[in-house]
């Protein structure tokens, strides 16, 4: 007995004929609506909420608001100045740069950033990215040049909806790439915290040159660089020590706040603290450390990105400069966006994050910051939970963080070029060093183990051939385990009785694409060859969700093949757009799609075309569930 679906067909009324026809016209259709829609949809009051935050929150906001905003900014600038200075260091540029760096995307945010709680700025992942471009080519135009491709890049990808791209890095790869990026940044500043000479930047690299220049070790900046870290570490737990203390009196409430203020200017502290040294040994004629030197001052000049340079005594245009990045064009900012909508999400507290409104944001950051000779930049993680623990309550925060930058770049600059190298390098590894994920091992071990193959190859190949490559390895040997889950399905295999009918019942546990369907067709027919010929094949496609033509094509084949052996084989509740694809490929293959709602009516059913009565009630399993795959991973 056919169903409703088959007797139309018999009726003359196909729905599956009128779907296959009416295709091409809704696709068309679909195109132009949504065409339609988003141009609509610009001139709503909605899409100018989105596309510009601060039109929400701005009508409501008041004084007490901004005194709250106006504190938050002015505690991230105490982290944000010296780590910028520092991160320029990791990049290979000068300190200034890296205040260059951090004052336009705060000002940019204010518009674009959808997240109250986000600083976007530099970062040690994106200085040790962007040094081999400076290092190389000795010139910090390629830099600036690599800020402004890179948030055309994002902006891009924002307008395309293309952030979806990033989910395909898993986060062991994260996990892998992230800690060998920490272990990279913190082998690179080892030369700054001996006091010895060298270059290179790279893990190998930079324990070559210390193994090579350990006997030049200079003890003042051992000293110092050791002090620094010592200092931070501690400084880092008077944070946690302070927490404890806020259900005390108020004497201890007060100097908890004391500590938490300590903590988390600490960064500031040491580096004056390492600054006034080095100046007041140096006036007396001491030179124990290894200071940064001439610092340019006054603020950035404010023009278009460099499209030409010169580099070695060369003439280089823009097509020459934009060669020389090669893949970094997309892996860089792609690391970027992965960092800011980690960071996005983290901080949400449970409202939804606007990621294509979030890369607009990051993506204008980089452009704008460009045009004042920045280098790439991405959501600090730290430098956001200060923000977030300071009580911020909008983007406006951003306003007086910038407005600090701006101020140490008009009138500090002189004073920098008595910072300590030593010092430098201490404030970056103690900051880098809690971002291995070391922790991640044992929790893939309990869960998962075969995780630990792409997090394993990420961070030795980072480690071994370079941060970019490393990542794109590692991104390759995690899809390579989703193309054999692809390519190798689980298929359970069950031979059944149901009204004194043997069935041979196939179930596929997954969609099936080309990589699978040999293997489909294969394993069916294996188990076809160790059945009778009387026993009906159904194949049973309820999980079944899409085929592509290559797997209708060896569904076809399957069938031939069962003919010769005179075996009847059944497609069961498959989705209709499966038997369209099939169709389209030999319109006979419909009459083996079957759509009951049971078993035993789909055996009635045949039971009757070919002119028999069904007897017994019964469904017996006489085997049980076997799996006819290879191991899943």
């Amino acid at each position: 007995m056919k169903t409703s679906v088959i007797n139309m067909k018999a009726d003359g009324q196909d729905p599956l004929q009128s779907q296959e026809t009416s295709f091409s016209s809704k696709a068309a259709d679909t195109v132009t609506s949504c065409i339609q829609a988003e141009v609509s949809e610009m001139c709503t009051k909605e899409f100018v909420h989105r596309r510009f935050p601060f039109t929400k929150w701005l009508p409501q906001y008041n004084f007490s608001t901004l005194v709250q905003d106006v504190l938050a900014g002015l505690t991230v600038s105490l982290t944000l100045i010296p780590q910028s200075i520092a991160y320029a260091e990791v990049a290979g540029l000068q300190p200034q740069y890296g205040l260059y760096a951090s004052f336009m995307s705060c000002f940019v945010y204010i518009f674009l950033g959808s997240c109250k709680d986000i600083t976007i700025g530099p970062t040690a992942i994106m200085g040790i990215m962007t040094n081999p471009f400076v290092v190389e080519n000795d010139n910090p135009d390629f830099a600036v040049l690599l800020c402004f491709l890179m948030g055309c890049v994002i902006v891009l990808v924002g307008l395309l909806r293309l952030g979806f791209l990033v989910e395909f890095i898993s986060l062991p790869v994260i996990a892998g790439f992230i800690s060998a990026a920490a272990i990279t940044i913190a082998s690179s500043q080892l030369k700054s915290l001996l006091g010895i000479k060298g270059s290179g930047n790279d893990f190998l690299e930079s324990w070559e040159n210390l193994f090579n220049n350990i006997q030049n070790t200079q003890p003042g900046d051992v000293t110092l660089g050791v002090c620094t870290i010592i200092l931070l570490l501690i400084g880092r737990k008077m944070k946690d020590f302070a927490g404890s203390r806020q259900n005390s009196s108020a004497v201890r409430r007060f100097l908890g706040k004391t500590m938490w203020i300590i903590s988390i200017s600490r960064n500031s502290i040491v580096v004056i603290i390492g600054m006034l040294l080095a100046y007041i040994l140096e006036s007396k004629g001491f030179k124990p450390f290894k200071i940064t030197g001439e610092v340019e001052d006054g603020f950035p000049p404010f023009g278009l990105p460099p499209f030409t340079t010169v580099s070695h005594n060369q003439t280089l245009n823009f097509e020459d400069m934009a060669s020389k990045f090669g893949t970094s064009l997309l892996s860089v900012p792609f690391i970027s966006i992965l960092e800011t909508i980690a960071i996005a999400k983290s901080f949400s507290k449970g409202k939804a994050v606007d990621a294509s409104q979030e890369l607009f944001a990051l993506g204008f950051s980089n452009i704008m910051s460009s045009f004042v000779r920045s280098f790439p930049l991405a959501g600090s993680f730290s430098r956001t939970a200060v923000n977030n623990a300071s009580g911020v309550k909008t983007p406006l925060g951003g306003l007086m963080t910038g407005a600090m930058v701006l101020m140490a770049l008009g009138l500090l600059t002189s004073t920098f070029a008595y910072i300590p190298k030593a010092t430098l390098a201490g404030v970056i590894i103690s900051a880098v060093i809690f971002m291995v994920e070391y922790e991640m091992v044992p929790l893939l071990w309990r869960t998962k183990r075969i995780d630990l193959i792409p997090m394993a190859v990420t961070f030795i190949a980072c480690l071994g051939i370079g941060l970019d490559y490393g990542m794109l390895l590692g991104i390759g040997v995690n899809l390579m385990f989703i193309l054999y889950s692809s390519a190798r399905p689980k298929v359970q295999v069950r031979n059944l009785t149901i009204e004194a009918q043997e069935v041979l019942l196939v179930i596929p546990e997954q969609g099936l694409v080309f990589p699978a369907a040999e293997y489909i067709r294969d394993a069916v027919f294996r188990s076809c060859l160790m059945t009778e010929s009387n026993v009906i094949v159904v194949i049973e496609g309820t999980n079944v969700h899409h085929i592509d033509f290559t797997v209708a094509q060896n569904m076809a084949m399957l069938v031939d093949d069962l003919e010769i052996k005179n075996q009847k084989i059944i497609f069961w509740n498959w989705k209709h757009s499966a038997e369209v694809v099939c169709r389209g490929i030999d319109a006979k293959l419909s009459k083996y799609f079957y759509y009951e709602g049971n078993m035993e009516s789909l055996l009635q059913g045949l039971t009757a075309e070919r002119g028999h009565n069904g007897t017994g009630d019964s469904t017996n399993e006489t085997n049980s569930t076997s799996l006819v795959t290879e191991p899943s991973v």
